[in-house]
């Protein structure tokens, strides 16, 4: 069963080296993350699993010990999803991935067996719960580490330009999320949400599966549009 679930933006951005000068416009999104994977922590799991946005190359699952970086932006790094494994994994994390794993090991992550997965934007929103439900059933108890951005909308220099329909978006993303509202998560509009460029719908509606019945609450820890894309940190438990 679901017993905790940290949602976090996925924005290579997050991490310092990446955003180099501009890095200190993210320290808040940072620190609500690091505060988001203490409430994991606290759950005291039997498996964490995280989820992202992937294109077709990155989805499925991914062992522990999944290697990723961040050459792809420039930057020499390296990440791990988690401990290294005994057999080499064959490929890499995708970059939500790899955010999410930058982020456990700042985090000093050792509290529980870490899985990765993969999700393909396109994912039907039935079929998104269907996953969910199977991740939530995996162990006695199993958070998740929820990576994924809200619309890229917000302004006219946001990667897809000025949207009016992105900010009533993202506000009604920022309220299910923020009040664990299974049921409002599950009916976030898959088509308005690929107009909008929102990545992090199909992750989303994953974890809403993987919470059905769990009675989790849940705080909103961070909302913010910086480059015109909406950020948000929000905690299940």
């Amino acid at each position: 069963m679901l017993v905790a679930a940290a949602v976090c933006p996925c924005p290579p951005l997050l991490v310092p080296e990446v955003a180099a000068g501009a890095a200190p416009e993210l320290d808040a999104a940072r620190a609500a993350c690091a505060d988001a994977l203490g409430v994991l922590a606290a759950a005291r799991p039997d498996l964490l699993v995280v989820l992202g946005p992937a294109e077709h190359s990155g989805r499925g699952p991914f062992p522990q010990g999944t290697p990723g970086s961040f050459r792809g932006f420039g930057v020499d790094l390296d990440v791990r999803l988690g401990a290294a494994p005994e057999t080499v994994p064959e490929r890499e994390l995708p970059p939500s991935l790899a955010v999410g794993a930058w982020l456990l090991e700042r985090t000093g992550w050792a509290d529980a067996p870490i899985e990765g997965l993969g999700i393909g934007e396109p994912l039907a929103p039935e079929r998104c719960v269907d996953v969910g439900r199977e991740i939530g059933a995996r162990a006695g108890r199993v958070a998740l580490l929820v990576m994924g951005d809200a619309s890229a909308c917000r302004s006219v220099k946001a990667p897809g330009y000025l949207d009016e329909r992105a900010a009533p978006f993202d506000a009604e993303v920022a309220r299910v999320l923020g009040a664990a509202d299974v049921a409002g998560v599950r009916a976030l509009d898959a088509e308005l949400a690929q107009e909008l460029k929102a990545a992090g719908r199909a992750p989303w509606q994953v974890l809403a599966g993987a919470a059905e019945g769990a009675d989790l609450g849940g705080n909103l820890l961070y909302e913010d549009a910086p480059y015109g894309v909406g950020y948000l940190v929000a905690t299940w438990s």
